[in-house]
């Protein structure tokens, strides 16, 4: 029927890597110089939710996306990109079963809601991209894993690829010219290790000064470190990320994760002319993570820092009394405590007067939360 609405919906997961994903080796394809890990967040803390519809009543409308309530332009490469690729394979499957209705041919109306600022170094593009390409796939009942649309999803957003599974996942950055094999794929699910946790410190909800698209290349262009970077240290961190990740082994997992986010850093100060992503308040959050291992005697807590200010600190759920009670301590008039933070201050780590200063001040809001699932098929439809 002409007037028929085929809809699906789907929710998505942010992922913060532990391996960082810098710079491209084909900026078309989003091909990256480097293979990259992370671990993907819980939904109910960090999602976005999308619903695709088309029809044929749609017929003669252009494509359409709507962005927490504001129409968002769909024009650009990466995501036509993406369009193009899911209507392939959905022409494809029309082909061979000519009885199926013709959704590859109808205009797409897409809407799509964050629960976390946009563009605020909480990597929602990732969350993005997945959402829009599970729910598309979902729309047009593709029979593809997850690892298959990661090629598409990389396509939009390098580290949407890794949104598409829950729990360790890691990027093969490949080597093909067509990347074929740059892929996401699931390196433990968030069952193997369900008690990892992480606390997010909102730093600043603005949108970036240097976009993560042109750091990349100015880093790629310039930096001396960022060669080593490529060659030596993230085929080893990946490597000791995966071990740890399937022995469960915090230590081991702490001290890449903190590594591998000063490695990135120092590839961004070392770019020309130099890019700084962190400011004080997240050398702040550094040193109070040091603070709280020293006081421990091992290390509990990992911080790690994307392509902007704020801190993400990794912990075990056993864990908890000295990592969330000593931010919980300091910014306990903060917003997005969950219910029973307040029970950790007893296990607080004092911290110097410039940190503590530095961190009240300049922490806007709080994300408790822990290892989550990847997308999710829902019945919740936005249009």
């Amino acid at each position: 029927m002409a007037d028929t609405i085929y809809k699906a919906s789907t929710t998505a997961p942010v992922n913060i890597a532990v391996v960082k994903y810098w710079g491209k080796r084909d900026p078309k394809l989003n091909l990256p110089t480097n293979s990259s890990l992370s671990v993907t967040l819980s939904q109910a803390d960090l999602r976005t939710l999308t619903t695709a519809t088309c029809s044929a009543s749609y017929q003669g409308q252009e494509d359409s996306l709507t962005l927490n309530g504001e129409a968002s332009d769909i024009s650009g490469a990466r995501t036509q990109a993406c369009l193009r690729e899911l209507r392939a394979r959905r022409a494809a499957l029309e082909a061979a079963d000519p009885s199926l209705p013709k959704l590859s041919t109808y205009p797409l109306r897409i809407v799509s809601e964050n629960n976390f600022p946009t563009a605020a170094g909480l990597a929602s593009s990732a969350a993005g991209f997945a959402a829009l390409v599970r729910a598309i796939a979902d729309l047009y009942e593709l029979p593809n894993t997850p690892t298959d649309l990661s090629l598409v999803a990389r396509q939009g957003s390098g580290s949407a690829c890794r949104s598409l599974f829950g729990g360790y996942v890691a990027w093969q950055g490949g080597s093909r010219a067509d990347g074929l094999d740059s892929k996401a794929v699931e390196v433990a699910p968030a069952s193997h290790w369900p008690d990892m946790r992480a606390l997010v410190l909102v730093v600043s909800a603005a949108k970036k000064g240097v976009s993560s698209t042109s750091g990349m290349q100015q880093t790629v262009a310039t930096s001396d470190l960022f060669q080593r970077r490529i060659s030596h240290v993230v085929p080893a961190h990946m490597e000791k990320m995966e071990a740890a990740v399937k022995e469960r082994d915090f230590a081991k997992f702490a001290e890449v994760t903190m590594k591998d986010s000063n490695s990135f850093h120092a590839c961004c100060a070392d770019t020309y002319p130099p890019i700084y992503y962190m400011n004080d308040v997240s050398r702040a959050a550094v040193r109070a993570v040091e603070a709280i291992n020293a006081a421990a005697g091992k290390v509990v807590a990992a911080y790690t820092f994307d392509a902007g200010p704020n801190a993400v600190v990794y912990y075990l759920e056993e864990n908890s009394g000295p990592v969330v009670g000593t931010f919980y301590k300091l910014l306990q008039a903060t917003d997005g405590w969950k219910d029973g933070a307040s029970a950790y201050s007893s296990a607080a780590v004092a911290l110097d007067e410039a940190t503590s200063s530095l961190l009240k001040g300049g922490v806007s809001r709080i994300i408790q939360t822990g290892v989550g699932e990847g997308p999710i098929k829902t019945d919740q439809h936005l249009a």
